[in-house]
């Protein structure tokens, strides 16, 4: 008489959980959002722009039939978080996995000035902001839906990190030729200390929330291609040995994978899916 085994592909399926994706309206949060319907899971998009929230959770409604939705949070509020919580326990009775992806963009300013950027000159104000939602927005979210999946002992928790979560921004990337030394824009410090700390906050609450049945692992994607400039194009893709970007989609099946039982014993640890950019 044979063992009876469960087929692999199976675990793949999250059918009927429900995921919180923070910033689920930009451009990788969707993306995110797509492959837990893909999966038969029910996305549940928080963002602080709650009218494209609702675009992109009726689209993922209409394609996969699934009772997706968005809910309007600000991951820097605790208060609004319990609140957003408060009405997925409400609609759906639980949620089973938690996928931490918001963070800040910063741009040039309206002026053109780059210099902004660059390390002496980068202001306290930006600073704060940055940390505020890329990494104390984590920590926050971590701490109000982790405490309610520990209550019911099981849950994942997925952070979104970056390729430079593990290296240094290669400044010159970002260089123009022309441009004094001075006013060479630079990759914000603050993008970079934000991806190693969510990193580090994986690692403590993986090892915290182990016995309560709660994995939490990171996800360091390379950069996504769209539309980048050839001549910034042709400089990043020199240190990929793939030789080049991310298509936006392909980082689907890994999300799949750290949020169902594909991962079952994986806890604790940042997937880095570059290109092979951080071998160099």
């Amino acid at each position: 008489m044979g063992i009876k085994m469960e087929r692999p592909l199976k675990k793949f399926r999250i059918d009927n959980r429900v995921a919180i994706v923070t910033g689920g309206a930009g451009l990788l949060g969707f993306q995110h959002a797509l492959a837990i319907a893909e999966a038969g899971g029910t996305p549940v998009l928080w963002d602080i722009d709650i009218r494209a929230g609702k675009i992109r959770a009726s689209e993922i409604a209409e394609k996969y039939k699934v009772p997706s939705c968005a809910i309007k949070v600000d991951v820097t509020s605790e208060k609004s978080i319990k609140n957003g919580l408060k009405n997925v326990v409400s609609a759906f009775g639980r949620v089973d996995i938690l996928i931490n992806n918001a963070a800040n963009n910063p741009k040039a300013d309206k002026s053109g000035k780059l210099e902004w950027s660059r390390f002496e000159n980068f202001s306290l104000g930006t600073w704060t902001q940055d940390i505020s939602v890329g990494l104390t927005g984590v920590f926050l979210c971590c701490q109000v839906v982790g405490n309610c999946m520990a209550k019911s002992s099981s849950g994942v928790i997925l952070n979104i990190a970056s390729d430079l979560s593990v290296i240094a921004p290669n400044q010159s990337i970002y260089r123009i030729e022309g441009l004094p030394e001075e006013q060479q824009p630079a990759k914000p410090v603050s993008y970079s200390v934000v991806k190693h700390g969510i990193v580090g906050l994986t690692k403590y609450i993986a090892t915290y929330w182990a016995h309560k049945g709660i994995r939490v692992n990171a996800l360091s994607p390379g950069g996504v291609y769209t539309d980048h400039p050839e001549i910034f194009l042709g400089k990043l893709t020199k240190l990929i040995p793939m030789g080049r970007m991310a298509k936006e989609d392909e980082y689907k099946a890994a999300i799949i994978f750290l949020v169902s039982d594909a991962s079952s014993y994986m806890t604790g640890t940042n997937l880095i899916i570059d290109g092979g950019r951080t071998c160099w």
